[in-house]
């Protein structure tokens, strides 16, 4: 019997080792993700691999970058620190951090391995003084923070950031750079020689250049992996490293921040601040160049705020009109004449964050917003017409919520007889089941009815309907139309009234069905007490009449147009009473024109008539002595 025993894999070690170990590639997608990590985090490898580790708190993410960093050029780093589980607990955790090296020396990713951390020191335990100390320092960020957005000068702001540089970081001497195309520009700078600034050097070969081409956020260099002395920052006498962070506005590069070294370290927790530090100057620099865009921007606020499409009103300190433009007047009817030294004829917001809409008294709504100017004590009010668009978020609302009322129903309906068969079907007889299957069937039939109405007014309103014109025979098809809804009610009688002879018709017959069942389901529909629908068609004036007459509640006097627009319906009281998205005449009388044709309402005395016309196919009998008569007469 052999006792040699077979040789450990580094697969069997990562396999059974008790810690967690990650490892990710420079672009910090995971490589490794041992049975350890899925156990302690509970994502596993197949969730993972390929993808960020989402395991960072959003706080600690300059932490994270800080230390990749600083082991990418300075060794394994060990840091306690906490990580999130799947289910969104943070666990305290002894991290070891290494950087991965290929042959030629190249850094191709890192690995760190995690284990839990036991805070045996109680409150006063590392892990506490570790979280009172990014705690103080967060403090300290905010503080400089407000003080570099004290100012809304550009070039102050840039002085501010750099003299923060070195306060916060500990850094010996920084500057702040810009990118200028191709180029950066030394901008603002401390502790280093004043006729630095104004220095430019090529962006593609810069250290900028190259944190940008990494992906990453902070880099670090120094003169143990590379020579320092052919920048510009070689003026410190000393320079050992240089961390850099880049500034972001409006989310694309706009500069970065330099902290120089020449007599202390710097560690990961000065990277940490660096890449906050430079976060936070990205914002500042955003709100100084908008202030500065506008300051410009008054030297052509004549001409600017003229052909200005929206409103614009310039307030003085007391709120008191100073300047009114034209679309000012055409919008509230006021010429700059009537409110000139006067308040505006509006409610403004409360401050700047925020806007109003207020309907005039014609009927207009505005969408006001305004903004100080603090160099003036003056405030810049933009209003522009929202009508339409107050307009079609009521048609979204009402919409929103009559959908969601008529699908309620069927929907409910089906969900507890699909769960009464699921649960209760050996005790149900044959025809129990029966009647429970025919049910949801038949509230599917509805659900489907609704959706295809819905996608119908969605063509509609595309203007994407498509019709099939050509001669048929409409007393045919309203012969089947009538047959078709017989029985469809036995409160109400159907006469169909179709004389011989009626001429062909210049349409679509399979849109002119789907008209016609509309306007006989809403002539029953709006008809609950009973009574006779007449189902009517003639010839006149070269056209083919088709009309539905009901005895029904009729039609509210003035809204003869309005129950043909999008979701349109009666009165809240008869939407509640009878149901309905409201698309159903929005529909039938866009297939209409569609066709060369129209549909128009009518009120009678009592109930209402809707005369639906196409052209006739044959014009020369149309204009013939009128064979049959007028159906509305």
């Amino acid at each position: 019997m052999s006792h040699e025993r077979a040789p450990l894999s580094a697969e069997s070690v990562l396999a059974f080792s008790a810690n967690a170990i990650v490892a990710v590639d420079t672009e910090f997608r995971v490589v490794l993700w041992n049975p350890a990590a899925e156990r302690m985090f509970g994502w596993s490898a197949e969730d993972l691999v390929g993808r960020p580790p989402p395991i960072i708190p959003d706080e600690l993410l300059a932490e994270h970058h800080a230390v990749l960093e600083r082991v990418r050029i300075g060794g394994p780093l060990s840091i306690v620190s906490r990580r999130q589980r799947r289910d969104g607990t943070l666990i305290d955790l002894r991290i070891d951090t290494s950087c991965l090296f290929d042959d030629a020396g190249q850094a191709t990713g890192w690995v760190s391995i995690l284990h839990t951390y036991e805070d045996t020191a109680g409150a006063g335990g590392p892990v506490q003084a570790h979280m009172t100390e990014r705690a103080r320092l967060v403090r300290r960020l905010t503080d400089v923070v407000a003080d570099i957005n004290a100012d809304l000068d550009l070039c102050a702001v840039l002085d501010r950031i750099a003299h923060s540089l070195t306060e916060l970081t500990g850094a010996d001497a920084g500057g702040f750079v810009l990118i200028e195309d191709d180029r950066l520009h030394l901008v603002s700078l401390t502790q280093l020689s004043d006729h630095l600034r104004g220095y430019t050097a090529p962006l593609e070969s810069s250290l900028f250049g190259e944190l940008l081409r990494s992906g990453k956020t902070v880099l670090l260099a120094t003169d143990e992996t590379r020579s320092l002395d052919d920048l510009i920052w070689a003026d410190l006498e000393g320079l050992h490293t240089i961390a850099l962070g880049v500034s972001n506005v409006q989310g694309r590069p706009y500069g970065a921040l330099y902290a120089l070294y020449s007599r202390r370290k710097v560690g990961h927790l000065e990277l940490e601040l660096l890449e906050l530090l430079a976060a936070h100057a990205g914002s500042a620099l955003a709100n100084a160049m908008a202030y500065q865009e506008m300051v410009r921007q008054r030297a052509y606020e004549h001409a600017v705020v003229e052909s200005s499409a929206d409103g614009i009103a310039v307030l003085d300190r007391a709120g008191r009109v100073r300047k009114w433009n034209r679309s000012a007047a055409e919008l509230t009817g006021c010429s700059a004449t009537d409110v000139a030294g006067r308040l505006p004829p509006f409610p403004l917001p409360v401050s700047v964050e925020g806007h109003i809409k207020h309907r005039l008294d014609n009927g207009r709504w505005l969408e006001i917003l305004v903004t100080d100017i603090p160099a003036t004590a003056e405030r810049v009010v933009d209003f522009r017409d929202i009508t339409e668009a107050k307009e079609l978020e009521e048609q979204k609302d009402l919409f929103l919520a009559t959908a969601g009322h008529e699908l309620r129903t069927p929907i409910t309906v089906i969900q507890g007889l699909a769960g009464t068969l699921i649960q209760r079907w050996g005790r149900l007889d044959e025809g129990a089941r029966r009647n429970a299957v025919d049910t949801i069937a038949e509230r599917a039939r509805t659900l489907a009815e609704l959706v295809e109405n819905l996608l119908l007014g969605s063509h509609a309103g595309n203007g994407d309907l498509k019709v099939n014109r050509g001669p048929f025979d409409p007393a045919r098809l309203l012969r089947a139309n009538a047959l078709a809804f017989e029985g469809f009610s036995d409160r109400h009688t159907l006469r169909l009234e179709v004389p011989d002879g009626l001429p062909e018709a210049d349409g679509d017959p399979m849109a002119t069905e789907v008209i016609v069942d509309h306007l006989l389901e809403n002539a029953f529909k709006y008809s609950p007490d009973g009574g006779h629908v007449v189902l009517r068609a003639g010839a006149q004036d070269g056209q083919v009449v088709i009309t539905v007459e009901d005895d029904g509640i009729g039609i509210t006097p003035g809204d003869e147009e309005r129950i043909f627009g999008r979701f349109a319906q009666g009165e809240a009281g008869d939407r509640r009473r009878f149901g309905g998205i409201g698309l159903g005449l929005y529909i039938v009388r866009r297939l209409a024109r569609a066709q060369g044709g129209d549909v128009t309402a009518h009120a009678r005395e009592r109930g209402t008539r809707m005369r639906f016309t196409l052209q006739s196919a044959d014009a020369s009998m149309a204009d013939s002595p009128a064979e049959t008569a007028d159906p509305q007469r």
